[in-house]
């Protein structure tokens, strides 16, 4: 899969890169399954009060959320990837699949998926890229993807375009992975996770080109804290630039050197952090 870019006709389409669509299937073709398909209505940023929680979102195209089993529970029954679409709502591509019984299902779409291939979930999944399996029966060194943290509730972990995580040891009931933030945690064997790498690997790569793009996704200008009012936020006011104030956000969280991870989560099976 390679990046795209255009003749240069316009400012916005010089710099316009973006990756290509080779993998997916043609859309004249191969429409969204209905069935998977519902109405998601959008917050613009706001919290179940009104009030402004996440700056410069607002507007952009309306979107159709797309179903997706990020368990993977049908267990010993082949699936065929019928077609590889885009899904407005992740970077990652998605694939429909049909169970030899006759179910289709939207699932992530890994790298090199092509219409016509088989996958398979299960124990006895063969070791191949897209099959689903409970880490305790993959090989040490395995890269795979969509990682569940708990069994049963499916895959939370490493679902974004172009991730992988690495199988690094199993013991004690765990297994050691290397998170693609270079973070090392456990996870509970029993857990299941999807063979190879997140397709679209070459997304991190594209470039907007103009600012009306970013508008039909959804986002909106946004003013650098130092140049605001002290009315608008904590960085703000004062005569001319200055670099005095202590770096936080707009509700005087400070961003530097400030611990803000819930004491809920699961601390205690990071073996290393990622910032060491």
């Amino acid at each position: 899969m390679t990046t795209k870019t255009y003749r240069p006709v316009t400012p916005g389409r010089r710099q316009l890169i973006h990756s290509g669509k080779e993998e997916l299937s043609k859309p004249t073709k191969n429409k969204p399954h209905k069935a998977f398909l519902s109405k998601q209505k959008r917050s613009s940023g706001r919290n179940n009060q009104g009030h402004l929680t996440s700056t410069a979102r607002g507007g952009g195209h309306k979107r159709r959320y797309r179903q997706i089993d990020f368990k993977r529970m049908k267990d010993d029954i082949p699936a065929k990837i019928l077609s590889v679409e885009y899904d407005p709502n992740r970077s990652a591509h998605i694939a429909l699949i049909a169970y030899q019984d006759g179910e289709k299902r939207y699932v992530l779409a890994h790298k090199g998926a092509n219409v016509g291939d088989m996958v398979h979930s299960g124990p006895n999944a063969p070791l191949r890229n897209g099959n689903t399996l409970p880490m305790m029966n993959m090989p040490i060194g395995a890269v795979i993807h969509n990682v569940e943290i708990t069994p049963g509730r499916g895959g939370q972990l490493i679902r974004s375009a172009g991730l992988s995580a690495q199988l690094m040891a199993r013991s004690a009931g765990y297994v050691t992975l290397k998170m693609p933030s270079g973070e090392v945690r456990m996870v509970r064997e029993t857990c299941r996770a999807t063979i190879g790498q997140v397709s679209n690997e070459e997304h991190n790569l594209s470039v907007t080109g103009k600012a009306g793009r970013a508008r039909w996704l959804g986002w909106r200008p946004r003013s650098r804290g130092v140049v605001t009012n002290p009315v608008d936020g904590t960085m703000g006011g004062g005569e001319g630039k200055h670099k005095g104030h202590v770096p936080r956000s707009r509700t005087a969280v400070p961003s530097k050197g400030f611990k803000t991870r819930s004491k809920r989560k699961s601390t205690r099976l990071i073996v290393k952090d990622r910032r060491k």
